[in-house]
């Protein structure tokens, strides 16, 4: 039997410019098109305003390192989201890509958990804090198991629970563009063992579900030492993302042959793609805002302190190999 992946794009491709006749040719996608950009844009200059208040307030860097990595994630999901709906016939590649900070977001906020936690021990040390916790119970579904803090193995366990993911999802993102220019991933068409795209899910489920269980492991674990940090607030901006993305990916694919229907250069498919980046464009915006506030400066702010430059905290923001996400 011969399995082939149906086309993520039409044959017929637009040939009308931008502009026709010396006026704008404003259609629909056009219309959505600039929304978009003007919405990354938007997106782009609110981040950057938290993030060079972060940098000229930079007291704490191994705090506010993570803090800058985490402000980076929707102007990143807003310009990558611009151009897949800009250049929608390569949408799928652009969407393996964004995805894949995601991993570097999770691991910050662990790493920012485990300094914040630190910062309550008498010696800067978040094992010590740690080893005040008594046996306690493994969070829901394993909450018929019992764990003990205070062993040694503990903190590099919840450290690469979440880590983990940092390596898998890239690699899935990879394969996964590889599987895409041999026309075998099929991540448009229906879930099949015959194409990648089910494994490399499957693959991606299991490790994001370990990283989110450990996170939860130590927020359970610490959430005495964590009282006025907000990581609630700090989390929920993070997953929202994940959570508002993933959902909404799902409800327009559902909708496609539906309520959307191909049309001349238009695949319904490309058509729910692109509303699905228009919707992120657009959310962005509003999770900056909530990022800003989740995030902010105030606490790092010292009136004994002069500024600090801005060109440091960015540089260390962006040096993986400078802060070694599996140290202590």
């Amino acid at each position: 039997m011969n399995h082939s992946c149906p086309s993520d794009n039409t044959e017929n491709v637009d040939q009308s410019s931008f502009w026709s006749s010396g006026n704008l040719n404003w259609d629909q996608h056009r219309i959505g098109w600039a929304i978009a950009g003007g919405c990354a844009v938007l997106t782009v200059i609110i981040s950057m305003i938290s993030v060079l208040r972060h940098c000229r307030h930079y007291t704490k860097p191994n705090e506010q390192r993570q803090i800058l990595r985490i402000l980076y994630m929707p102007p990143v999901y807003a310009v990558i989201s611009f151009f897949s709906y800009r250049y929608f016939r390569s949408y799928t590649y652009y969407s393996l890509i964004e995805v894949s900070y995601e991993a570097v977001t999770l691991s910050a906020f662990l790493l920012l958990l485990i300094e914040f936690v630190a910062a309550t021990a008498t010696d800067g040390d978040a094992t010590k804090a740690i080893e005040r916790k008594d046996k306690r119970p493994l969070p829901i579904p394993f909450c018929c198991w019992r764990y003990r803090p205070t062993k040694p193995y503990f903190m590099y366990t919840v450290k690469w629970s979440v880590l983990q993911y940092v390596i898998i999802r890239p690699a899935v993102s990879i394969a996964g563009i590889v599987c895409q220019i041999y026309n075998v991933l099929c991540e448009s068409g229906p879930y099949s063992i015959y194409f990648a795209n089910v494994y490399l899910e499957v693959v991606d489920c299991v490790s994001i579900s370990v990283a989110l269980y450990g996170l939860l492991l130590f927020y359970g674990l610490t959430k005495e030492e964590l009282v006025g940090r907000r990581p609630l607030a700090k989390f929920l901006c993070i997953k929202l993302i994940v959570v508002f993305t993933f959902y909404q990916s799902f409800i327009f694919s559902a909708l496609e042959g539906r309520v959307i229907k191909a049309t001349e250069y238009w695949t319904a498919g490309n058509i729910a793609d692109g509303l699905n980046a228009l919707a992120i464009c657009i959310e962005m915006v509003f999770f900056s805002l909530l990022m800003m506030w989740a995030y902010t400066v105030d606490e790092y702010k010292m009136v004994t302190t002069k500024t600090t430059g801005i060109w440091r905290p960015l540089w260390e923001s962006v040096n993986y190999c400078k802060h070694s996400m599996i140290s202590s």
